[in-house]
């Protein structure tokens, strides 16, 4: 069975980049042949390995100079591009013959309903149907961005309408797609689980997360700051990357805690870095399926997090594995994190049963429900039993 995914680019070190390479590694490596096109790959590296079998094709297609370039050449050039795309995108996937073609809910999901190649066409979600493709924060400038980021929305809708199937992290955000589409549920895998997990006594709590608006750095900075006055012989360890670095450096010197909350690069050893922490937080306003909080888990380090739609719910069990506080609240997430820090046993158990109940999550179970849903949408399309 031949699977090609299409993503825009392979540049970062972001949740939905290591789990599109996970899976095109496991696939690779379980009787399919898988090809990833990307778009604007324009020869930098990857930002993660892929396996040699999984086969590479970047279209070459400049689509990020459009944003040096002012408001009616910009369209010009995207029109122009989207053109360009249309045909070569059309003409590889004739040659291709894949029977899955998957869409991350780029570009290509305006062009894939048209296409006549043969192929099944599915399309996955790795954020929350309002946040997509940052509509909302268009939606939020008014005027002309509302009509726009409105038209955008309803034209997406109707694309997912047309496609086979798309595939949602969480029933919630299924439940929002329903009236558009035909819907699944398939959670991301863990991407690792270290033999030992992490022990809990250091002075560390660990953040994740690209610097931009949807991570919440601006709730995070004042509930650190609320953590540092009531322990300040605690370190918070930030790993990240993204637009907002330079705000989010002017903030935390604004509260004067420089030496408390330390920027990090994003690293290949993440798995280290939670083994050295006692605490992980998320103060994200939304998260489609928190691969941080899988990762953290799978290392025995209890989560503080907002419990925002619609990943934190689906993963953490309150009280039980983690803390689930109240949304946007910085009070409540600083009030969570020190509860943690002034109660190691707490912290034991906690990290234990975050441990345990994550493998529900594990890469077989997982990717077990994608071989299960390949099977089951090629039988309906009339391509036998496949046994």
């Amino acid at each position: 069975m031949h699977i090609l995914y299409i993503y825009p680019e392979i540049v970062i070190k972001g949740g939905t980049e290591k789990i599109l390479t996970e899976k095109a590694n496991y696939f690779s490596t379980h009787g399919y042949q898988v090809t990833i096109v990307t778009e604007s790959q324009m020869g930098r590296p990857l930002s993660f390995v892929l396996n040699p079998s999984v086969h590479l094709i970047d279209l070459g297609l400049d689509f990020n100079r459009q944003y040096t370039q002012n408001a009616i050449h910009r369209l010009f050039t995207y029109l122009s591009l989207m053109e360009k795309y249309k045909k070569i995108l059309t003409r590889l996937l004739i040659d291709l013959h894949a029977d899955f073609v998957i869409t991350t809910m780029g570009r290509s999901l305006s062009l894939l309903p048209h296409m006549k190649d043969g192929s099944i066409k599915m399309a996955e979600a790795h954020m929350t149907k309002i946040h997509l493709r940052n509509l909302d924060i268009m939606e939020q400038r008014g005027g002309l961005f509302w009509i726009v980021a409105k038209y955008m929305r309803w034209r997406m809708c109707r694309n997912v309408s047309k496609i086979d199937a798309i595939v949602l992290l969480t029933q919630n955000d299924a439940d929002d797609w329903k009236k558009d589409a035909r819907t699944y549920v398939i959670p991301n895998p863990i991407s690792f689980y270290p033999e030992n997990p992490a022990k809990l006594d250091n002075k560390n709590v660990i953040m994740v997360g690209r610097y931009n608006e949807s991570k919440g750095y601006d709730y995070l900075i004042p509930a650190w700051d609320i953590v540092h006055k009531r322990h300040p012989d605690w370190v918070l360890n930030v790993f990240g990357s993204g637009e907002l670095h330079d705000k989010v450096v002017c903030w935390i010197k604004e509260r004067d805690l420089e030496n408390t909350m330390i920027l990090h690069e994003p690293t290949d050893h993440i798995m280290d870095e939670y083994l050295k922490s006692s605490i992980s937080v998320l103060s994200s306003r939304h998260e489609g399926f928190s691969l941080v909080i899988l990762e953290s888990m799978a290392c025995g380090v209890p989560v503080v997090s907002f419990n925002c739609p619609f990943g934190p719910s689906t993963i953490i069990r309150n009280e039980e594995d983690g803390l689930l506080v109240e949304h946007l609240n910085p009070q409540a997430l600083a009030d969570g994190i020190c509860r943690l820090i002034e109660d190691k046993s707490l912290r034991d158990v906690m990290g234990t049963k975050a441990r345990k109940n994550v493998l529900r999550f594990s890469k077989e179970s997982v990717m077990k429900q994608w071989d299960e849903l390949f099977l089951k949408i090629r039988r309906e399309h009339g391509y036998g039993n496949d046994d």
